[in-house]
């Protein structure tokens, strides 16, 4: 077993391991002494523990994020019970800040405040040249991408085959948006560009066909994004598939007539809006032109292949809920393909916690640190839009009521999905684990009973809806006059799959 052992508990969130990857690669002459080990959020603390000692590690570091310090707390308790000699160190965004608060700090050995590239390998110095003292350990430096080496080596045959890709063409942001830690940055800095595409086509070669980037501003320098679009495009089979996060309101006419060359399917921007009220924007320093954001929208909507996934935020100081609802109303409008409906959260370290008392804004101690109320909503109104985005997403986003969406949300978006979300807390009682087929008997019911659709229209268009799905059977509501199409057949899966 290796002297070192970098692990997470992923969850669905598989960027963690990229990090992990990162300080893999960055360890120099210590990279052969390390090994990755990663585990998912369902398995029991216990067993993690009992693996990770298995080959008694010297150094076990820890990758800790908001989604994953629960049970990363109870999995180095254990440790610590049984292996107290084993040196724990953890980082990561969730424990880079407020560490006086967090138990999963005070149980472990050293803290690794900010980036840790290059600051793991400095610290696993130091303890395998002699005794240190335990506590924080802060990086020496901001390391510039020139000086991190690629992780994507690292990628096994088993990563390459069966997950999705997470690469980065450049580190930080220069916008100051308070929710947001990447408020703290600087800057945007980018990778050598001859370098990155150079692991690009490495991946691509070994049979890498779907790439996450996680940069922050993917469309920042615009001259970067060309070129990086240009090596897909020359590249271009039927498995391509990419995701970009962009700023909204920043299209220039070059790199619009480069997006417009992308396939159907092969291309994913993640645009976030948060909101569109003006004063919230000046309370949380977002600088967007609403203007353009909208323009911009509606074009890549109608004059690409791209499929738009718009991010709206609930809770934004002085956002109320009937300038959230004029938001999402407005945002519908223009038609993204997906709307995330998000709810805020409390970011250790973020800016955000400046507004808190003036807003009275209360959040969840325990993680995810969600928003509980504030001056403008109080908790059972915001629980009822928790419920909303719960279900938005379930119904909606999902891809599988297609041809119900248009008399769901008609002319009034945000308070006909209002009124059908309560209703269908009251009828179950339940936000998660609806049975599908379940879900598009209530979907018909609360059409007809609460947003007083039409008997007919509603069950043709739902009974469409039910056919496309997959589902076997005949619901109740299906007159038997309706055939999907079979370019939306089977949809929903198509949707999972690559979105």
């Amino acid at each position: 077993m290796a002297a070192i052992v970098l692990t997470t508990l992923n969850a669905r969130y598989i960027h963690a391991a990229f990090g992990l990857r990162y300080l893999k690669a960055n360890l120099d002459e210590l990279e052969r002494d390390c090994t990755i080990i990663e585990f998912t959020i369902h398995e029991r603390p216990i067993d993690i523990a009992e693996r990770l000692l298995h080959g008694k590690p010297r150094i076990i570091g820890f990758g800790v994020y908001i989604w994953n310090v629960e049970e990363i707390t109870k999995t180095i308790a254990l440790i610590k019970q049984v292996s107290p000699a084993t040196t724990i160190v953890v980082g990561g965004p969730e424990v880079s800040y407020e560490q006086e608060q967090q138990a999963v700090c005070r149980l472990s050995d050293y803290v690794i405040a900010g980036p840790a590239d290059l600051a793991f390998r400095d610290l696993c110095r130091q303890l395998f040249a002699g005794p240190t003292p335990p506590g924080k350990f802060l990086p020496q430096h901001i390391p510039q991408p020139e000086e991190l080496k690629f992780p994507y080596s690292l990628y096994s045959d088993e990563d390459v085959a069966h997950r999705v890709i997470y690469v980065e063409a450049s580190r930080g942001c220069p916008f100051k948006c308070e929710f947001c830690l990447s408020a703290l940055d600087r800057s945007a800095s980018p990778f050598e560009l001859d370098r990155f595409l150079a692991e690009l086509d490495r991946l691509y070669r070994r049979g890498v066909r779907h790439f996450k980037f996680v940069d922050r501003t993917f469309n920042l320098k615009i001259d970067n994004s060309i070129r990086i679009l240009e090596f897909f495009l020359a590249r271009m089979d039927d498995g391509l598939f990419l995701h970009f996060e962009l700023i909204p309101d920043h299209l220039p006419e070059r790199l619009k007539q480069v997006i417009k060359r992308f396939p159907a399917k092969s291309l994913q921007f993640e645009i976030g809006i948060q909101t569109f009220n003006p004063d919230t924007q000046r309370l949380i320093s977002r600088r967007q032109d609403a203007q353009k954001t909208e323009a911009n929208l509606v074009w890549i909507r109608n004059e690409t292949h791209a499929h738009i996934h718009a991010d709206l935020i609930i809770g934004l100081p002085g956002e109320s809920v009937a300038s959230f609802a004029a938001g999402l109303n407005r945002l519908v409008q223009l038609d993204p393909h997906e709307i995330q409906v998000g709810i805020l959260k409390r970011l250790r370290g973020a800016p955000l916690v400046r507004h808190v008392d003036e807003h009275e804004m209360r959040f969840n101690p325990l993680p995810p640190y969600n928003i509980l109320s504030n001056n403008l909503i109080d908790f059972g109104v915001m629980q009822r839009l928790n419920r909303f985005a719960r279900y938005w997403d379930m119904i909606i986003n999902s891809g599988r009521f297609k041809h119900s969406k248009s008399i769901i949300l008609a002319d009034d978006p945000f308070h006909r999905f209002m009124r059908l979300s309560d209703w269908l807390y009251e009828v179950t009682g339940q936000t998660h684990r609806i049975a599908l087929k379940r879900l598009f008997e209530l979907v018909h019911q609360g059409l007809v009973r609460q947003l007083d659709g039409d008997l007919n229209e509603t069950s043709r268009h739902v009974a469409l809806d039910y056919r496309a799905s997959g589902l076997k059977g005949i619901p109740s509501f299906d007159q038997g006059n309706c055939t999907p199409p079979a370019s939306v057949k089977h949809a929903s899966k198509r949707r999972q799959l690559r979105h």
